[in-house]
């Protein structure tokens, strides 16, 4: 009953989400405090010393608000005041916000520093999953 109602509402409930980078990123996993850093502007390259090209969804979207509750335990208004507060002092730039799952598997195929999360069910081939939320 509560799977169908999650359905009925947008979405599987607890649905995973998983990190995922281009297939050609040399990358094979994340630690939960690499992607904390990575996520929160603190660390803005890959082990290779390249930039990440960090991607988010969208604000009011349940897989932000997920995604950043299992990462740092913090809503999207925390999250956003962190940001605000490193935007003013000009240390970091927030990452990328994309529409979609599919605006994040997209701009991952084509970019191999690019790094985003989606949820497992849009999942393929095209990518490589370095990460599990949830």
């Amino acid at each position: 009953m509560i799977m169908l109602l999650g359905m009925m509402l947008g979405g599987p409930v607890g649905a995973d989400i998983v990190v995922v980078v281009n297939e050609k990123n040399p990358v094979t996993g994340f630690s939960h405090r690499e992607l904390v850093d990575l996520y929160m502007g603190r660390n803005l390259h890959f082990p290779d010393g390249s930039l990440v090209y960090r991607l988010d969804q969208e604000p009011d979207s349940v897989i932000r608000k997920d995604f950043y509750r299992s990462l740092v335990n913090k809503s999207i208004g925390q999250v956003s005041a962190y940001w605000a507060k490193l935007l003013f002092t000009g240390r970091a730039m927030p990452p990328q916000v994309l529409n979609d799952n599919n605006s994040v598997l997209s701009a991952v195929r084509n970019n191999k520093n690019a790094i985003g999360y989606i949820e497992s069910i849009n999942l393929d081939n095209s990518v490589k999953v370095v990460a599990r939320v949830n």
